[in-house]
């Protein structure tokens, strides 16, 4: 049986809240191995001037711990 363990982070982007998901996951898989599963846990965005320029997305990343 596996042991999980999960991380919450928040990935930004200047282009949609998609691609700030995929950054937060990009990011944490340069140090964080085994992740199976990411959950989407809130979206954000910071306005200037009437528009977007910063999207941010709050993920919770899901990845078994080695040895177990």
């Amino acid at each position: 049986m596996a042991v999980m363990n999960t991380i919450d982070l928040t990935g930004v982007s200047a282009d949609d809240w998609a691609d700030a998901a995929r950054e937060a996951l990009r990011e944490a898989s340069k140090t964080i191995r085994r992740v199976t599963k990411m959950d989407v846990l809130a979206r954000r965005a910071v306005v200037e001037d009437g528009q977007i320029v910063e999207y941010h997305t709050d993920v919770r990343l899901f990845f078994e711990i080695e040895g177990s």
